[in-house]
């Protein structure tokens, strides 16, 4: 094999150290590549590089992928109110599939006859970044090393060891990954049906005490401003909202789901800024959308949400419902009011000029002016009359 030229999605931790050191003992041309997908600081991405050169790579490379991200995954994700098993708000499984984007076309960009991640053969990042890359990098190799050599934690750290790598292999009793549409936590309690995540496996602990008034501004289904700020993206917007309400303990909860592999897996998650704009969202949507606007919404975007989450980003159909939740997004434009407190919020209302509840058409329960009581009346006999038909021919008359 003449082309030795290798991408690595590279995060620094120990899996993908391990690649670069034994790639590199293999013969290949490690070039690393790191999608930032809003959990990495500049200075975490810094030090990220300069351990990156350290093993010895070619070449590092920093993507900045963040409004990427939302432009392409998480904005869909709000207009459909996306919550896996009502739950999570997808956020591991959605910045893989960017992530495995940007290593494919880097690799495609540099000419690499092979790409390499660091997955195990037990979760469904090993089946997102393959399928990824057989899709838009057919031609390229893949290579998996812990997958295919099924190994260890302590086999790693012996190896690196063996091969004089300076780097903490303290074990750390919880797993973090953070990125901008949460972060997922994974320690002991999460390998069993039964137990919570103590207070101190939380990313952000809970110092916010005083119940604090957010109002929330959306335009076309997007946050675009809190309490009267404008802002320029809103990435900028959710990251402001998850400062506010991360302190108060907002969006922790413990998701179990159907793996893409056939087993079950439970993961602890904090996702603050997701969990209020997905429900300030949806209660905005209530009072703007009809009836069977929101009902077709529900149906597509469970589709949609389990589908990403499966790796399917790619699949066309994904465009195709993308297209219909953008254009439901017309009319969802106003102000949503919110209380935040220590481990809940709460939704008090909602301000849009397309607001369908006003109260020039009717107060419900109270009174109506689009319509009279005899009016109702043959409705209501119309309306059930194929149903009292079909009774009175299947019961001989006589309904029970």
């Amino acid at each position: 094999m003449k082309n030795k030229k290798l991408v690595l999605g590279f995060s620094g931790g120990l899996d993908t150290t391990y690649c670069v050191k034994y790639l590199s003992e293999k013969g290949y041309e490690v070039h690393s590549v790191i999608v930032n997908t809003g959990g990495f600081s500049t200075a975490e991405l810094e030090q990220i590089e300069a351990h990156a050169y350290t093993l010895g790579v070619v070449s590092h490379t920093t993507v900045d992928a963040v409004k990427d991200y939302y432009d392409r995954i998480i904005r869909f994700l709000v207009y459909g109110n996306v919550l896996k098993n009502n739950t999570y708000p997808l956020s591991v499984s959605a910045e893989r599939l960017v992530q495995a984007m940007n290593i494919a076309r880097h690799a495609r960009e540099i000419g690499a006859a092979t790409v390499a991640h660091g997955s195990t053969g037990a979760g469904n990042d090993q089946v997102r970044f393959d399928m990824v890359f057989h899709i838009m990098i057919p031609d390229v190799h893949i290579i998996t090393p812990i997958r295919d050599l099924k190994l260890s934690r302590e086999q790693e750290i012996d190896y690196l060891k063996q091969q004089g790598v300076d780097m903490n292999f303290e074990k750390a009793a919880y797993s973090i990954n953070k990125g901008l549409w949460g972060t997922s936590v994974g320690g002991k309690e999460t390998l069993n049906s039964n137990g919570m995540l103590p207070e101190d496996a939380w990313p952000t602990q809970v110092t916010a005490v005083e119940p604090r008034e957010v109002l929330l501004h959306f335009q076309l289904g997007e946050l675009v401003g809190i309490d009267n700020k404008p802002y320029e993206h809103p990435v900028d917007a959710i990251q402001h909202l998850q400062q506010l309400a991360a302190p108060y303990g907002i969006g922790r909860d413990m998701h179990v789901g159907d793996t893409i592999i056939g087993i079950k897996g439970r993961v602890g998650f904090e996702a603050a800024a997701p969990i209020v704009i997905i429900k300030a969202h949806h209660a905005l949507e209530k009072h703007v959308l009809t009836k069977w606007q929101l009902n077709w919404k529900d149906q597509l975007a469970l589709f949609y949400g389990n589908w990403l989450h499966e790796g399917q980003i790619l699949d066309p159909v994904m465009r195709d419902i993308e297209a219909f939740m953008l254009h439901t997004q017309s009319n969802v434009t106003g102000k949503v009011f919110v209380t935040l407190m220590p481990y809940r919020f709460v939704i008090n209302g909602i301000e849009s000029e397309f607001d369908l509840m006003s109260s020039k058409f009717g107060k419900y329960g109270e009174m109506n002016t689009g319509y009279t009581g005899d009016d109702v009346k043959g409705f209501s006999k119309i309306f059930g009359n194929q149903t009292r038909i079909w009774n009175s021919v299947n019961s001989g008359g006589s309904i029970i």
